[in-house]
């Protein structure tokens, strides 16, 4: 799921106190010859509020069992953003199909300036001072996967430090 990412760091979920938010959830319909039969769909986000955070999306013929799916796929995608002072390390788009997600990092006491389900997942990141947009499609699914796009996208300056083979302080100081 995360092939594309060079620097993703994978959680484990034991040991953790993950809290889920229902982002959405979707009534199906199949139509056969005895009538209509109506399953559901649901997407979740999990994470601990301290940069670690996963999605899952569970199907099932009623509404709570699609929810508890949901939350055991999220568990299992659980993986490391950087968080600096409650807020992203720089600005970042991200995209999914026909979503488009733009975060930049906001100063103390901005709040999250986020609607639907990029709030969902900002909230369970942990990060309380960001500015967003959501641009192009409003689907859910695809908007938390943009979501999730340009957060992996997101690199500290100990990464970057590292990765280049220089101090931290130069990062910053050129």
């Amino acid at each position: 799921m995360y092939q594309k990412y060079k620097n993703i760091e994978r959680v484990k979920p034991s040991g953790l106190e993950l809290v889920d938010h229902l982002v959405g959830v979707n009534r199906v319909t199949k139509v056969t010859k005895g009538g209509r039969a109506f399953g559901f769909s649901a997407i979740v986000v999990v994470g601990d509020g301290n940069g670690v955070v996963g999605h899952g999306l569970g199907k099932s013929k009623d509404v709570a069992s699609a929810i508890a799916k949901a939350i055991e796929d999220a568990k299992k995608n659980l993986v490391r953003i950087p968080i600096i002072n409650e807020t992203l390390p720089h600005e970042q788009k991200g995209k999914y199909g026909g979503a488009r997600v733009f975060l930049k990092p906001a100063s103390h006491g901005t709040g999250v300036i986020a609607g639907g389900a990029v709030r969902a997942v900002l909230d369970s990141v942990g990060v309380h001072d960001v500015l967003s947009k959501s641009q192009g499609s409003s689907n859910a699914h695809n908007v938390v996967k943009a979501t999730f796009d340009a957060l992996l996208q997101l690199r500290s300056a100990r990464s970057i430090a590292k990765q280049r083979g220089i101090s931290l302080d130069k990062v910053f100081n050129g």
